[in-house]
């Protein structure tokens, strides 16, 4: 029997418990969060055992084999580092950290003291990703991708957001990145999976809408627009925006010979064949052939429906139960370290191209900014 816990009682938290709950031969041993109430009332509800307020006392008395860190990302760095010299493996929630160098840094000590650590890019491992990871895998791109589109959406209506405005020190507000920091690890984990390169050339545009500039807001960036371009010729386009509508989560990979689109919202996927029919019958034909893809990957949800496995977070429990399967078995993590890293790497050259329109806002409209190549 598996033991885990997790740090950080907060909403995210409870998404974690639910799913864990649902994973065969693991139990839930302790929450840990510095506010008392919060972990125990946390533990009250998910059946808990035990509830600490110091994460030291958490790994002596509960003893987990694994820990799950749920906490700000200002504190993911820290608090991981803490459980893995304590012998335990870690499940990090997105971002994975604030800064590429303590990615780099937990992974060498993971490795070093022969544990386990991942990241919480549950988004790839939804029904709808698994289906699309196995076409590639099986050649339906016809070769190596060569471009990749990945549009991320966010409601700036929600209760979270509108504590985020209303709040102005609001912990997501210090992160280096702000909102964006908080929020975009998952669609740049769909582009990073499907990169090699080391150094991809990152070009980066982000900006306060004018929806938030009416409001008065001047310091949080809600949208953004990214180019990525590997050495090999590869191409991706990252979207990041709270006012494009329809709100967006898709991901869309071409290939030399066909591509495929993929909705995380409707979890349908669609293939997108590469060639064209002679005279009126790509007129007809082809829109028939991408309705009936949308009525397949229906069908399909209503049987995983039915199955009791369509919960909104499955993609979670498909991953921490991976995560702990490599654990047990010695068997190869879910989310490789290089994709970890590159992700981070991306993440960190958008930040500094960011900072850079930051300061150089006021001055001359003409100044070129760098670009910025991740290494």
């Amino acid at each position: 029997m598996l033991r885990v816990a997790i740090i950080g009682c907060g909403k995210i938290a409870d998404s974690h418990a639910a799913q864990i709950r649902r994973i065969p031969n693991c139990a839930l041993v302790g929450a840990c969060d510095r506010e008392e109430l919060m972990a125990r009332q946390f533990a009250e509800r998910f059946a808990i055992p035990l509830a600490f307020t110091c994460v030291d006392d958490m790994l002596q008395n509960a003893r987990p084999n694994v820990v799950h860190i749920t906490t700000p990302p200002q504190s993911h760095y820290a608090l991981a580092r803490q459980c893995l010299e304590a012998g335990v493996h870690v499940y990090v929630e997105k971002p994975f950290t604030l800064h590429t160098a303590e990615a780099e840094e937990l992974i060498r000590v993971a490795q070093t003291r022969g544990l386990k650590i991942t990241a919480g890019h549950d988004d790839q491992f939804s029904h709808v990703a698994r289906r699309l990871r196995a076409l590639v895998r099986q050649g339906w791109l016809g070769g190596p991708p060569v471009h990749l589109e990945s549009v991320y959406g966010y409601e700036m209506s929600d209760g979270y957001a509108k504590a985020l405005l209303g709040d102005q020190n609001h912990w997501v507000r210090q992160l280096p990145g702000g909102l964006l920091h908080n929020i975009i690890s998952h669609g740049i984990a769909r582009i990073a999976e499907y990169c090699d390169s080391p150094k991809p050339l990152v070009i980066a545009h982000g900006f306060v809408s004018p929806f938030l500039a009416r409001l008065g807001e001047r310091q949080i960036m809600d949208e953004l627009r990214v180019i990525i371009s590997e050495a090999s010729g590869r191409t991706a386009y990252f979207t990041f925006s709270s006012q494009m509508r329809p709100c967006l989560h898709q991901f869309r990979i071409y290939g030399p010979r066909n591509g495929l689109l993929l909705d995380e919202d409707h979890q349908s996927l669609v293939r997108l064949p590469g060639t064209r029919r002679k005279s009126y019958a790509e007129k007809f034909v082809s829109p028939v052939a991408h309705g009936l893809g949308h009525i397949a990957s229906a069908v399909r949800n209503v049987r995983t429906f039915l199955a009791a496995d369509f919960h909104m977070k499955s993609g979670m429990k498909y991953l921490a139960e991976s995560f702990y399967q490599s654990i047990v078995r010695d068997a190869p993590l879910p989310i490789p370290y290089e994709e970890i890293l590159r992700v981070s790497r991306i993440m960190d050259a958008i930040f500094q191209k960011l900072a850079w329109l930051s300061d150089h806002a006021c001055t001359r409209q003409d100044a070129r900014p760098p670009d910025i190549s991740v290494g």
